[in-house]
């Protein structure tokens, strides 16, 4: 078989099977990104071997996400993130003070070096947007005060856990340069801050310009380049791509029914997203869980993971009352990609063992597995029953 054929095969195999198990999840009423996960670990190289990650397949898979980020931005409004911005900062900011400190402390009792448990804390400080928007979308929940705050809360937090993973990098090299580390914050928060309170006043100042385009769907056609463009300067400031899209997303919201934005942008999402969770599965080694001594610490630090989200990000929003605070205790919960790119930077820089690095990839999948089912559990049974929370 050639290069092309593989390529194909794979491709198809993760498409068709993520959504064959991702329509059998949702007749048993749970969440389709649960079964596109299940496949991919089921077709991944520790089971099966019919799927192996690749750069082609992650860069697919990176795409999938974006446009999924991209497509719940163009259902929210910058004027909803705003209206829960105080709300969004409190839990941000203690839902990574309280798992960080949590994954220190336990990795330190368990006789690990100093910077093995950073870089535990700082792995259990993430959060994957990606899921629980996934979950959210599909819910029809979005336009719910729970959603905004979850969506509000993970833009802050990914600039406040990229600083945190500029922190732990540093500590591994035994130099931490602030300058460099508040120069990157301020262009974080400042580069965040004009799109949501900008980015739609320069759009519309657009509408003319858009009207006049004589290209098939143009109005889509430079949604895309601007997608695109804010998810590059996210990446070059050192930002996840998914809040640029994100962004992106925001910034047009305003005009998405009138350019049928989203109309245009679901088939898309639609094809790519699967890639991306079905990929998040084949990454999954289940042998690993056999070491000696694993099954054990892995259980506990996935039970501190799971209940240092709900405590911290529950306590932000308890003013909203306890049964949102729950819904985004749990929502905040998954460390998907985001956890394991925090792995691969200790594991790449040399200062965290494979047993660690173990660990944190389990602690990943299993957050990543537990959210969604559970949200969808928590969720009331329409948008408009969601709104009155």
């Amino acid at each position: 078989m050639d290069q092309t054929a593989k390529i194909l095969l794979e491709l198809l195999l993760m498409f068709a099977g993520g959504k064959f198990l991702a329509e059998i999840f949702e007749r048993l009423r749970q969440p389709a990104v649960v079964g596109e996960i299940i496949a991919g670990v089921l077709m991944g190289p520790s089971l099966l071997g019919l799927v192996h990650p690749s750069d082609l397949t992650r860069g697919l898979a990176e795409i999938g996400v974006i446009f999924l980020l991209f497509t719940v931005g163009l259902e929210t409004k910058p004027r909803d993130i705003l209206q829960v911005g105080w709300t969004a900062a409190l839990v941000a900011l203690l839902g990574m003070i309280v798992p960080f400190v949590l994954g220190f402390y336990y990795f330190r009792a368990t006789d690990h070096n100093m910077v093995e448990a950073v870089f535990v804390g700082a792995a259990l400080t993430a959060t994957s947007v990606g899921i629980t928007a996934r979950v959210l979308a599909d819910a029809g929940v979005l336009s719910s005060r729970v959603a905004r705050v979850i969506l509000g809360a993970a833009v802050i937090d990914d600039i406040l856990g990229m600083i945190v993973l500029a922190v732990v990098s540093s500590l591994s090299t035994g130099l931490i340069n602030y300058i460099s580390l508040a120069l990157v914050a301020v262009e974080a928060v400042g580069f965040s801050l004009l799109v949501v309170f900008f980015g739609s006043r320069v759009v519309e100042s657009f509408q003319s310009r858009v009207a006049g385009l004589h290209t098939r769907n143009g109005a889509f056609v430079l949604s895309v380049v601007l997608c695109l463009a804010l998810s590059l300067a996210s990446v070059h400031i050192g930002m996840a791509a998914i809040i640029g899209a994100f962004l992106a997303g925001l910034a047009l919201a305003e005009q998405s029914a009138k350019w049928r934005l989203q109309e245009n942008a679901h088939p898309i999402s639609e094809f790519l997203a699967p890639f991306f969770f079905v990929l998040l599965g084949t990454e999954v080694n289940l042998r690993t869980f056999l070491q000696p001594g694993m099954p054990l610490t892995v259980s506990i630090l996935c039970l501190l993971a799971i209940v240092s989200k709900l405590v911290g990000c529950g306590l932000g929003s308890l003013g909203m009352g306890w049964r949102p605070a729950l819904r985004i205790g749990v929502g905040m919960v998954p460390r998907g990609e985001v956890g394991l790119i925090v792995a691969a930077v200790g594991l790449r820089l040399h200062t965290i063992s494979d047993s660690v690095y173990t660990n944190v990839v389990l602690m990943s999948i299993v957050t990543t597995l537990f959210a969604p089912p559970v949200l969808r559990l928590l969720l009331p049974g329409s948008a408009e029953a969601a709104a009155r929370d």
